[in-house]
């Protein structure tokens, strides 16, 4: 395990806020063979690892008995690496889930390629009424339909509908375009202090010891997120040993296959704030919760009184964690968005891609990087509530690590032969409601923390919604 430090963990060590004098605790090793791309990938996904990782560290350091230093970290590529394809290497029972729906994909244009997200029906079906098409439509007829029209045509009449389908642009296209200039003038991600009309005193978390480390415990957290980045933080935070409490509306729900993936460590409960009872249930949850994780576009929790100025009254010393595909800033600041989409939108696609057809990422990377800057975001808020209270607000957006991919983060290393690289030394496994899985371990690792989580996934909506006690982790330490 080398202790060469990236580029890319400090730029986004000091996005964060964090102490410059401890990424020394950092050290990387592994395979060097994991997430081939023309852009540097690897990079991006051992940098958001590694920062992740150091928080966790961090945090732990400060709730020890009697203090302490704070712990190494290990970086692994391998495990980062497998870590990045973890609803690929999903398996229940042997079967493995499906990522994309048949509607979910590229498709050649009048002028160019769009690509569509169709994965919840609620969206292939907005898709479908926006192009005109009955709902039993099938692949070739959508493809006959897209083709004799106009790319940014196909994007603005199935966004108007609610749908989701993006353009295929060219980074200097994306760049000249609005949104894209607005992302590109924002940082990596934003951590601030909020405070409401009385001051919050500094939050001395409980002292901590035993083995796993686990620096999350007794912290409990709020999960309104979908697929991909923000269940992958708060899978993370579970890890940690926080209290996860998902919330899916039973009129919205999420993919089961999705919360195999990123449900382990959580609790799901089925709650519809548009209920009285059910938003009597949340607000009392949310009185007790110390740190609340979105992932809707924009706009669509404010009504239920979840703005960061309403929450910094409401619930003063909350961490308020908000992720977006496109910010909330920008002609797009309210559009729906996904890892794919972004993708195609901001360049990625077409650097990835060849002369013939665009391409993509070998992993949902966008999704992953920013789920564990998220985590990371909301462990160094943690951290600095210990020291001098507050609130915090933390937001990232997909659109803002596509750029910070892009045009941030050194160039790929072709020097060298790759190491060969393994997944399976990366996976477990584990009985659970729906079966036997196997899963990618997680990459989040530092000396004496928690090598796996503490319960598998559950189903979706199974569990009641209140406040429980988080057991300790299984699996042994690292």
């Amino acid at each position: 395990m080398t202790h060469v430090q990236s580029s890319g963990t400090e730029q986004a060590w000091a996005a964060l806020g964090g102490d410059p004098t401890l990424l020394g605790r950092i050290g990387f090793g592994g395979p060097t063979g994991a997430l081939p791309a023309r852009l540097p990938v690897l990079e991006l996904a051992r940098s958001t690892v590694a920062v992740c990782s150091l928080a966790a560290a961090e945090l732990a350091a400060r709730r020890m008995r009697g203090g302490g230093p704070v712990p190494q970290v290990r970086v692994d590529d391998g495990a980062v690496g497998t870590a990045f394809l973890s609803e690929r290497h999903l398996r229940i029972d042997g079967r493995a889930p499906t990522t994309f729906a048949p509607l979910s994909r590229f498709w050649r244009t009048a002028d160019g390629w769009v690509r569509t997200h169709a994965n919840y029906p609620h969206h292939r079906a907005r898709l479908l009424t926006a192009l005109g098409l009955p709902d039993d439509t099938g692949v070739d007829t959508v493809a006959a339909v897209l083709a004799e029209r106009r790319s940014v045509e196909i994007e603005e009449t199935v966004y108007a509908a609610g749908g989701l389908a993006v353009a295929l642009r060219t980074p200097e296209e994306w760049a000249a375009h609005e949104q894209g200039a607005a992302i590109a003038a924002r940082p990596l991600l934003t951590l601030e202090r909020t405070e409401g009309p009385e001051p919050v005193t500094p939050r001395r978390l409980s002292p901590r010891s035993g083995s796993p480390l686990l620096p999350a415990a007794g912290l409990r957290v709020l999960d309104l997120t979908r697929v991909l980045a923000g269940p992958v933080a708060t899978r993370t935070l579970a890890l940690l040993g926080a209290d996860v409490l998902r919330i899916d509306a039973p009129q919205l729900p999420e993919s089961q296959d999705a919360h195999n993936d990123t449900g382990f460590g959580k609790r799901s409960v089925s709650l519809d704030l548009h209920d009285r009872a059910g938003r009597a249930t949340f607000e009392e949850l949310l009185a007790d919760a110390d740190v609340l994780v979105t992932g809707y576009r924009p706009g669509a929790l404010e009504a239920y009184g979840l703005a960061p100025e309403a929450l910094a009254v409401r619930r003063p010393g909350l961490v308020l964690a908000q992720v977006s595909a496109w910010g909330r800033y920008g002609p797009w600041h309210e559009r729906r968005g996904f890892d794919s989409l972004v993708q195609v939108a901001t360049g990625v696609a077409t650097l990835e891609g060849s002369a013939g057809a665009p391409g993509a990422l070998p992993a949902q990377a966008l999704d992953h990087g920013t789920g564990y800057l998220l985590a990371a975001g909301v462990l160094r808020a943690l951290s600095e509530q210990h020291d001098d209270g507050g609130s915090r607000l933390l937001r990232l957006a997909l659109g803002q690590t596509a750029h910070w991919l892009c045009n941030g983060l050194p160039e790929q290393s072709a020097d060298g032969a790759a190491e060969t690289y393994d997944p399976e030394k990366h996976l477990g496994a584990t009985g659970s409601a729906m079966g036997r899985l196997r899963y990618a371990l997680p990459p989040v690792s530092f000396a004496g923390g928690p090598a796996d989580w503490s319960r598998p996934p559950g189903l979706l909506g199974a569990d009641s919604p209140v406040w429980g006690v988080t057991a300790a982790a299984t699996g042994g330490t690292r």
